[in-house]
């Protein structure tokens, strides 16, 4: 018989490209993080001031929870939200990089190790989003197998969608205004970024944006459990980054809107999770305990 595809076995053409997709995120990451001061020499741009370089390394660790959540997934249903909001990061990821080329570390002034890094960079945002376009092709495609029981979809509380509603909007409207008009933007942004930098953060605050409004739309408490993960992930990374550099930060209006969006990023997360959990099937011959 033909399967449909909704609930399909994750293939493992597309379990490996999640990883290796965790993998370069991780090393992104572990260069804007830890060394948020070395950017001129050791990454694809020179990012100033320290907390855009931060808060991009948190980014991208958080990311490969998401990547790697989703390559754990034995269902395709709990794996796609993971697939697409990594298509879409990456999609505005390439086409920001390509609009600001000339700040990019290709010329020959550059040390050698960052434009190493640089054409990494390039090779990267320009392969990974057509293998995905391939690969899902691939995993959508109907197939035959035995059939197989599928669990009937949980739907998410009225609460946490209407915090998934508040906060798709919040980001994807950011993301969009630092997108199409970064500097106009920046000026509500609670620390200086320049065009590059503030596409960069934006295109990250819609992909966030896109991974909830995907979260709501799906409306299914099974397969938001990658989302619950990379939100708190996200917020712990965030809170460690602005120990670190909060000086960077002017702590009026739009600092204190900030650390509410955070605050509620983590909120959800954590009702993510406690769902997956409470929703989990117990197994047989176990008694719950008192």
């Amino acid at each position: 018989m033909v399967t449909t595809t909704g609930d399909a076995s994750l293939t493992p053409s597309m379990r490996r490209l999640l990883y290796v997709a965790a993998v370069l995120v991780f090393l992104a990451g572990l260069q804007l993080f830890v060394f948020p001061l070395r950017t001129a020499d050791w990454f694809a741009w020179t990012i100033d001031p320290p907390m855009t370089a931060v808060f991009l390394g948190a980014a991208y660790w958080s990311s490969a929870v998401l990547e790697v959540a989703g390559a754990r997934s034995a269902r395709w249903s709990r794996a796609r939200l993971s697939v697409w909001t990594v298509f879409v990061f990456t999609t505005l990821t390439l086409a920001v990089t390509l609009l600001h080329l000339d700040r990019f570390h290709l010329s020959a002034e550059h040390p050698l190790g960052a434009r190493v890094v640089t054409w990494c960079w390039l090779a990267i945002y320009v392969v990974v989003p057509m293998a995905m376009l391939v690969i899902a092709r691939l995993q959508t495609r109907p197939r035959r197998a035995p059939r197989t029981s599928e669990a009937a979809a949980r739907a998410l509380p009225v609460g946490l969608r209407l915090l998934l509603v508040a906060l798709a909007v919040v980001l994807l409207l950011a993301g969009v205004a630092l997108l199409a008009v970064p500097a106009r933007a920046a000026e509500l942004w609670p620390w200086a970024l320049t065009e590059l930098t503030g596409r960069a953060v934006g295109a990250w605050l819609v992909g966030l944006g896109w991974a909830g409004a995907h979260a709501l739309l799906g409306g299914d408490g099974r397969t938001v459990r990658p989302l619950g993960l990379t939100a708190l992930a996200f917020v712990l990374l965030q809170a460690v980054a602005l120990l670190r550099h909060g000086g960077d930060l002017t702590w009026a209006g739009p600092a204190f809107g900030y650390l509410v969006v955070l605050l509620t990023i983590g909120f959800a997360g954590l009702w993510m999770l406690a769902l997956d959990r409470a929703k989990r099937p117990r197994p047989a011959g176990r008694e719950p305990q008192d």
